[in-house]
């Protein structure tokens, strides 16, 4: 089967994914326990393999022991080089790209993947992995910066996109404006005024400079302020103070999505 998609930078560094990888755990541990065959797949992990080294052992750890995890690159060099990681149980390497190898997966995770790609290609690419996900099967799609301090992700099933996660090292952030620029490739183009997601950033900056006074108890303290005001102006947020106090917060993709 040929390869569907283009060979990705490759930029990769240890721990870089390890926000959305815990985060996996504890949203989609669930859906990951009740499939009938634990098969993730790291969608195109770059030059080097670990991330998906690195994803193995946490879904091994935090889910279930016999989760399998198949990286999935289309650069072949790429493939050959990452066989030597694929020492563990369960964890192996293979060409392929969003016709996932003729693999049907629980679960997919692509990042730094379609920022790369141009915004029209996205609902395509979206459509072309959850189309072959198994009956139940999600994808996390997103982009971070090179070390993790920045990312954020969209939830897909079979039927398309269900939120969007924004999440930020506490003890590095400056200001939540700056994850615009580390937006999904479906939303960074989008943070304009008129625009969903321009108002979501909007409105937790606005709140984190509000909650300046909370700056001397540490970026944490000022971050669950800003969080709570944003939920008590009317924004809806999925998620609860236990992920807020990661630097997290989940919406409903509606609330977010790009105008028509």
């Amino acid at each position: 089967m040929r390869p569907l998609g283009v060979v990705t930078r490759g930029t990769t560094n240890p721990n870089r994914l390890r926000r959305v990888d815990n985060w996996i755990v504890e949203t989609c541990g669930e859906a990951l326990c009740g499939a009938a065959d634990p098969l993730v797949v790291d969608l195109g992990y770059g030059a080097t393999p670990v991330t998906a080294v690195e994803l193995r052992a946490r879904l091994a750890a935090g889910v279930r022991a016999d989760v399998r995890v198949v990286g999935l690159e289309i650069d072949p060099v790429r493939v050959a080089g990452a066989q030597p990681a694929a020492d563990p149980p369960g964890l192996t390497f293979a060409r392929g790209g969003f016709e996932l190898a003729g693999l049907r997966p629980a679960l997919v995770r692509a990042f730094n993947v379609l920022r790369q790609y141009d915004e029209p290609e996205v609902p395509d690419a979206w459509r072309a992995i959850t189309g072959r996900l198994a009956p139940g099967g999600l994808l996390v799609e997103g982009t971070c910066d090179e070390l993790g301090r920045l990312g954020s992700w969209v939830l897909l099933d079979a039927d398309g996109p269900r939120s969007l996660t924004l999440a930020a090292k506490l003890t590095t952030l400056e200001s939540p404006a700056t994850l615009a620029e580390r937006l999904p490739k479906a939303l960074i183009h989008r943070n304009v005024p008129g625009e969903r997601i321009h108002d979501l950033i909007r409105a937790l900056d606005d709140a984190w400079q509000a909650a300046a006074g909370y700056a001397p108890f540490g970026p944490r303290q000022r971050w669950l302020a800003a969080v709570r005001s944003l939920h008590a102006a009317g924004w809806p947020l999925q998620d609860t103070p236990r992920r807020w106090r990661l630097g997290e917060l989940t919406l409903p993709w509606p609330t977010i999505a790009p105008t028509p």
